[in-house]
Order: structure tokens, then sequence, then C-alpha cells
């Protein structure tokens, strides 16, 4: 089987060099700049690279798209014809619903199932990718209800090799609320706590639960951008909550309550060791 991996940044990197070995895998990266290419060709983060991706599409029975959200729609409209009839099509994106409506573009020759791998870093670019870089993460899968299950099954055995702990499919919509919590809400959190005019000063006073919250404002500025607006709907209804839940705690340290204050603590914490006494081995 001849795959593609278009785009060559942190996740594609990291996918095309996890994949290597893969049975009866030959793999294509399909990069844009020639510094790229170079650096991939030196790192045998594939078996080859190019710069032509009508070329690599044409060949290919599997093919990844790993680039920002903007650029996949807009892959998927430029090359929408140059697929090769059969091809599963997959991408890596952070927000399934917008990228599986510009899939529809696609021939019905063409199986698209959306993916999100659930793995990265507070770095960008081929530097930064790794083979191990999913070992241990959550692989997520949302085909279409026309899905072949064959190729959905192979997606599944390909994130079993490259390391993923498990899978799971859902629906884009599904997905997209699940993730404006679990991860777009987290980033939020963390490039708030750093708007606070106090960060600066108290450098030296902060502890592991600061360094812990605020890992992630480190973020790619045009990718997360990106992300947050073309999820905007879920995203906003995900930070309402945490606005509620804020004030709540606000409201009882304002008003001494001490005793509220201890039931939501209560409350909460109890919540969070449920989460972990419940995920499975």
């Amino acid at each position: 089987m001849r795959a593609a991996v278009v785009g060559l940044g942190l996740i594609g990197g990291s996918l095309a060099m996890a994949l290597k070995g893969y049975p009866g895998l030959r793999v294509t990266g399909v990069v844009r700049s020639e510094n790229t290419l170079r650096k991939a060709v030196e790192r045998r983060v594939c078996d080859e690279v190019t710069m032509d991706p009508m070329e690599a599409l044409a060949g290919a029975e599997l093919v990844w798209l790993c680039m920002p959200p903007k650029a996949i729609l807009s892959f998927l409209e430029e090359h929408k014809g140059d697929f090769r009839p059969g091809a599963i099509v997959t991408d890596v994106c952070g927000v399934k619903t917008a990228v599986m409506q510009a899939a529809r573009a696609l021939p019905e020759t063409v199986d698209f199932i959306g993916c999100h791998p659930m793995a990265g870093k507070e770095t960008s670019k081929l530097d930064n990718a790794e083979a191990t870089l999913f070992q241990n993460a959550h692989f997520i899968l949302t085909p279409r209800p026309e899905s072949d299950l064959a190729h959905v099954a192979l997606l599944e055995d390909m994130a079993q090799y490259m390391g993923f702990r498990d899978t799971v499919r859902t629906t884009p919509e599904e997905h997209d609320a699940m993730i404006a919590y679990t991860s777009q809400l987290m980033h939020v959190m963390a490039v708030a706590v750093c708007d606070d005019a106090e960060l600066e000063r108290c450098m030296g006073f902060e502890g592991g639960s600061f360094r812990d919250c605020t890992r992630v404002a480190a973020l790619d500025v045009p990718l997360w951008t990106e992300l947050f607006s073309l999820n905007a709907p879920a995203l906003a209804r995900s930070i309402a909550r945490l606005e509620d839940n804020l004030r709540a705690y606000r409201q009882a340290l304002e008003a001494g309550d001490t005793r509220l204050l201890e039931e939501k603590l209560t409350a909460s914490s109890g919540r969070k060791r449920k989460t972990l006494t419940d995920r499975p081995e």
C-alpha cells in the first residue's frame, strides 16, 4: 500500500516516522518548501518526499492530511478531483465538523474518515517531530455513515502500531463538543492566566501547579486561532460554564461562606477522583 502524508510538520512528521515498518506500507511525504524537503530526507522521515501533491495523490491508496485546519479545507477543495478512486483519505485536525463538511466535495469513490490523534507539543514543525509522540495517546475517529468498516479497521490497526493507547469512534459534532471542553478550554484557561500583568512579577514564586496550568500557553498562535474559530459555538459554551463556576467560587469567597466553599471543593475533587478510579487500565 502506498500512503501520502501531506504536510510534514510536528504531527505529519511524527506520523510518518511512527508508521515506519508497518507491513507492506510505503510512505511519501508531501511538503511545500525545499527546506522541509531537505530536512525530511536527512532525517529519513519517510520513504520519499515530493513537492508535487498531485503526483503523490494519484498513486496513494491512503492519504493523511496533516496541515492546519484552514489549509486542509482549501486542499480538499483544490484537489477534490485528484485523489485516486477507492482511496482512503483522513486528516489530523482538532476540529471535525468543518472538515467533514468540506469532505462532502470529494467524489463518492473516495472514502473520507476523519481522525484526531490526541497528542502534540507546545513546539511545532518537523524539527520537533518524533516517532514516539503518540505513545499512550487517544486516537479519535469520526467515520461517515457510508464509510467502509474495513477502512476504519485499517486506521485503527495503524493507530495501534503507532503506539496509541486506544481508539474511540464518535460523530464530528460529539467530538467538537468534547474537545472544546477537554482541550480548547484548557488552552483558553492557560492564556487567560497569562493575560494577567502579574505574570512577569511572579516569576520565582510559581510552583508545579502554576507550571502545569500554563504549560500550553506558549502555543502556536495561528494554529490555535483557527481551531478556536472553527469550533467557536462549542468553545463559547464551555467558556460560559467555566465563567459560571469561577463566579460561584468568587462569590463564596467574597461572602466568607466557608461551608459553601468546602461543599464545592468536595464535590469537584470527588468528581475528579472518580474519573481517576473509573479510568480503564
